[in-house]
């Protein structure tokens, strides 16, 4: 039997249809969807910037204890940190920000427990380090406290996966 086809178009030649087509284009997507909600990319992005803010800390308390060390004098923490009391949590800010530091670093012992370190640090900083999500001008999204003993800890305020410490 000797059928007529189209011009082009041979007898047993299987082509992909619409159907088939878009069934494997939805099972790709399904896949991909499963895949990107595996690797959980929002908590992958607040790792990394929980990473950096241990970084910033970490420079901000090396920073300050350089000074300490080419200070010298023997009132060195008050000569690199200013004025501050002992066991009082201060938000590090740049220098003329006296306010709004409770709102930032809920931590802070009082709205007006605000430490400008730009001008002590800047022979160790061209700029503070600042929280990697933002903050108001003039604020650091960082903390310090002081301890009696000499210690100095400094905080993460918006550390996203926990708290981000380092003390020295």
């Amino acid at each position: 039997m000797n059928h007529i086809l189209p011009h082009g178009v041979r007898k047993g030649h299987n082509a992909f249809t619409l159907i088939e087509i878009l069934l494997v284009v939805a099972i790709i997507s399904i896949l991909a969807i499963v895949i990107l909600v595996a690797l959980k990319p929002q908590k992958r992005m607040a790792d990394a910037r929980d990473a950096r803010r241990a970084q910033d800390i970490g420079q901000i308390l090396t920073g300050v204890h350089e000074c300490v060390i080419d200070k010298k004098d023997g009132t060195s923490m008050p000569t690199c940190l200013g004025t501050v009391s002992t066991g009082t949590t201060y938000e590090i800010v740049t220098s003329g920000t006296t306010s709004g530091c409770q709102a930032i670093c809920t931590g802070a012992s009082s709205d007006t427990s605000c430490l400008p370190l730009s001008t002590t640090l800047s022979d160790y900083f061209t700029e503070l380090p600042k929280d990697p999500k933002g903050v108001a001008s003039g604020h650091t999204g960082y903390s310090l406290i002081l301890y009696s003993n000499g210690m100095t800890v400094l905080e993460a305020c918006a550390a996203e996966n926990g708290t981000i410490k380092v003390s020295r």
